[in-house]
């Protein structure tokens, strides 16, 4: 089976790219992503259940994350939680949608520098 470009999915929906970057710091259950990525945007981005488990059900589809077996210290888990983590291709194209936003950073300050320049030469 042919490699497929992990370009091929960008620009990443909004949601995935949240739920794939709580994930690139390790394995995290789904109300865990909920809680980084509500604290991460500054209370700007919520995922709520149907978005975030219809995300990952998505993103489990196209093998850019997995269901994991690890498990924390009976103590400090709910058996009830699943916990995900990012597969090798998912990582791949989580870096890729990374280079890509900030290649359109860069392109935003250049423009935003023109822009001051041309406002003082005025």
């Amino acid at each position: 089976m042919p490699e497929v470009d992990p370009r091929t999915f960008l620009p990443l929906k909004t949601q995935w790219f949240h739920i794939m970057l709580s994930l690139a710091g390790g394995e995290q259950h789904g109300y865990g992503i909920m809680q980084e990525v509500l604290e991460r945007t500054e209370q700007k981005v919520r995922l709520w259940p149907a978005t975030l488990y219809g995300s990952i059900k998505r993103l489990m589809e196209a093998d850019m994350i997995e269901e994991s077996s690890k498990r924390p210290e009976p103590e400090m888990d709910d058996a009830r939680r699943r916990y995900y983590r990012l597969t090798g291709f998912g990582r791949r194209v989580l870096d890729a949608e990374c280079e890509r936003l900030q290649e359109l950073v860069r392109t935003i300050r250049v423009k935003q520098a023109s822009m001051k320049e041309a406002t003082v030469t005025e």
